[in-house]
């Protein structure tokens, strides 16, 4: 199947490593130019050097209001162009209600949500028909995970502003999409199974209560956010896709 990516433009946050990593990977294998970031030159730097030809990156913090027309003119000042964007950023500090800080809330609301309304309010601004608007959520948009009282509490949030977003942007055939990942086997959730003491132990339990009884790859995300990032998802708007195995058993 031709997803249609070929010379398409994207820029993926968060891509020096797992799941803007994965989606930026399957985006260039398909033919597409990435445009990736992460906080720190050299992290950017190996990544980049790693992905090869038609990727580039930016050194950049979403949290930064002037990210956003940085990437966005970086993207059309190294590639001639902008189609779209996944938003992506790292999950916020883990904890349980009593346990997160004022600050820890506050840096969170800003890299995980206000930077992320920053993104796609100027990717809206600048993208044409056809252009499509991506936010890596959780699956804590619909049911609350335990020990990520933070994410429990900001996602939904997001989640919601890109609903709106999609029907606001949809008269202009601008697309807004949302994944949703649960258990994938990335740095990330080895660290949050790590917090229970017993890593093994917690693993073993999670993947117990997934139908499909494993963990996610990276790879799999990045195949299906390519998938919903492509031409070929042109229909889809408004969604809000778990990436989970099954794990989420409502409707």
């Amino acid at each position: 199947m031709d997803l249609g990516l070929k010379d398409r433009v994207y820029v993926v946050t968060g891509a020096t490593r797992g799941l803007g990593r994965a989606t930026a990977e399957a985006l260039l294998a398909e033919g597409a130019r990435v445009l990736v970031t992460g906080r720190e030159e050299a992290t950017v730097a190996e990544a980049v050097a790693a992905l090869g030809e038609g990727a580039a990156g930016l050194a950049a913090d979403n949290d930064d209001p002037a990210t956003p027309a940085r990437l966005i003119a970086g993207a059309r000042s190294r590639f001639g162009g902008f189609d779209g964007i996944l938003i992506s950023v790292g999950g916020p500090a883990p904890g349980f209600a009593a346990d997160n800080t004022d600050e820890q809330w506050t840096a969170a609301f800003g890299t995980v949500f206000l930077g992320a309304v920053r993104l796609a309010r100027a990717a809206a601004e600048t993208l044409g028909e056809g252009g499509v608007i991506g936010f890596v959520l959780s699956g804590s948009v619909h049911e609350p995970i335990a020990g990520l009282t933070i994410s429990n509490g900001l996602r939904p949030g997001l989640a919601g502003f890109a609903k709106s977003l999609s029907d606001d942007l949809g008269p202009r055939g601008i697309r807004v999409v949302g994944l949703l990942p649960s258990r994938i086997d990335t740095d990330r959730v080895r660290q949050l199974d790590a917090l229970s003491g017993d890593a093994e132990a917690s693993r073993a339990a999670n993947e117990a209560g997934i139908p499909l009884r494993r963990y996610g790859t990276p790879e799999e995300f990045g195949r299906t956010a390519a998938f919903l990032l492509s031409p070929a998802a042109s229909y889809l708007t408004g969604v809000m896709l778990p990436v989970d195995g099954g794990a989420r058993h409502g409707f």
